[in-house]
């Protein structure tokens, strides 16, 4: 569904409008203070495993596209004006990335870390910023605890969380007749976190979780865990994988003949997931998306200046490294100068609307980025028109439906 409410007339326009929705012009670079004469961003993700493709080394390509807006609107008065982008693979190990956020912010005198998928390494990473006092946004990691017991002053979520995933995706499977599940999650941070967020979201619903089980990350070989949660005779098996492992598990779910038998809710898909297994395979599956390349214009006309980069389109983890980027650098303008403290003071409370964040506000309590989302179903071969237009965006999740409260466990 492309909504058209949003009329952008061409590329250049595009980067001018989206810069002047982020905040504003700023204080004169008058003054302004940048340690070791440059600001370093640095990207730490998976850069050859099983969340590659859904960010990667593309989203490189997506901060350098905000450092450019940022020069192209500024000029001159740019407080920053030499960046640099730093990146590294943390193999979706907490123990590299705890590793790398170091080196990043000691050696490469990192200002920021930005992106940090699976949830074990997205804690660390929140571990290394609090101790070195400097900023870290989350973008690839669904865990709340980076907003819950784990938050600090340094540490921003800025695209979704598990909590989120479950308030769109299971409230509407259940709302459908999906009453008796089976969850199969990977047994680490982020598939605990998501077992815990879906099954109270299940049961708030009225349904009733029979088997939460437990599997290995990352693996390729499903079928046993596949049995098991058919075992129960559920309405609904839900697999809490993503990425690489998500296309396996689906892949082996059809395999085993579920498909048209028992109903799949997937708890995070990317544009990648679908696109890399084909629409046949995911038919009909509804899921929460945090962001949609063709939702309108003003996504498309973005999504076009990717595509010409990287000829792909972009997933909403590529849009969200984006929007952090640039939404940091103009903190760095407003506050005239790199130092962490004061470019948490600019970015706490900020109202946001950008070609990712809608109704954006970044809650002060806990740095958890609020947005509105969107529930999406999986078009039917024939529905496709376009390559990568794969998904239906059944309807908007406002931000404050969305997002739960914040939590008592977060102490700045």
């Amino acid at each position: 569904m492309r909504t058209k409410s949003i009329a952008v007339a061409a590329t250049a326009v595009t980067g001018s409008l989206l810069l002047a929705a982020c905040g504003g012009g700023g204080p004169a670079s008058a003054g302004g203070k940048i340690s070791d004469g440059k600001v370093v961003l640095g990207l730490l993700n998976d850069q050859s495993g099983v969340y590659k493709d859904l960010s990667g080394p593309n989203s490189k390509v997506a901060i350098q596209m905000a450092v450019d807006d940022y020069k192209k609107k500024y000029g001159d008065k740019a407080v920053a004006k030499d960046i640099e982008i730093v990146q590294a693979d943390h193999q979706n190990k907490p123990d590299i990335a705890n590793t790398k956020a170091q080196e990043m912010y000691d050696r490469d005198k990192a200002d920021i870390i930005l992106d940090v998928p699976t949830s074990s390494a997205a804690l660390a990473v929140a571990t290394q910023a609090k101790a070195k006092k400097k900023l870290y946004i989350n973008i690839g990691a669904g865990s709340t605890a980076l907003t819950g017991a784990s938050c600090n002053k340094y540490t921003f979520h800025w695209a979704y969380d598990t909590a989120m995933l479950a308030a769109g995706t299971a409230s509407a499977v259940v709302d459908q007749g999906g009453k008796n599940w089976s969850i199969v999650y990977p047994d680490y941070a982020f598939g605990q976190d998501m077992n815990k967020s879906f099954t109270a979201a299940i049961e708030k619903g009225g349904g009733k979780v029979q088997q939460s089980i437990a599997t290995p990350f990352p693996n390729d070989n499903f079928a046993t865990f596949i049995t098991k949660a058919q075992s129960s005779n559920p309405d609904v098996i839900g697999t809490m994988a993503a990425g690489g492992d998500l296309v396996n598990f689906v892949k082996q779910f059809n395999q085993a003949g579920l498909q048209g038998k028992t109903k799949l809710a997937v708890g995070l898909m990317f544009i990648t997931d679908i696109h890399n297994l084909g629409v046949d395979q995911f038919q009909g599956t509804q899921f929460t998306d945090a962001w949609y390349w063709n939702f309108d214009d003003q996504n498309r006309a973005w999504a076009d200046r990717f595509k010409a980069k990287t000829n792909v389109r972009p997933s909403f983890a590529h849009a969200g490294n984006y929007s952090a980027a640039l939404n940091y650098l103009e903190a760095v303008q407003a506050a005239g100068t790199d130092k962490a403290d004061d470019v948490v003071k600019q970015l706490e409370g900020k109202k946001i609307n950008d070609v990712f964040l809608r109704n954006g506000e970044v809650r002060a309590a806990d740095h958890n980025v609020t947005h509105d989302v969107y529930l999406a179903k999986v078009k039917s071969k024939d529905q496709v028109k376009e390559d990568w237009d794969l998904e239906e965006i059944v309807k908007t999740i406002p931000a404050a439906t969305a997002y739960a409260p914040p939590s008592g466990a977060c102490k700045m």
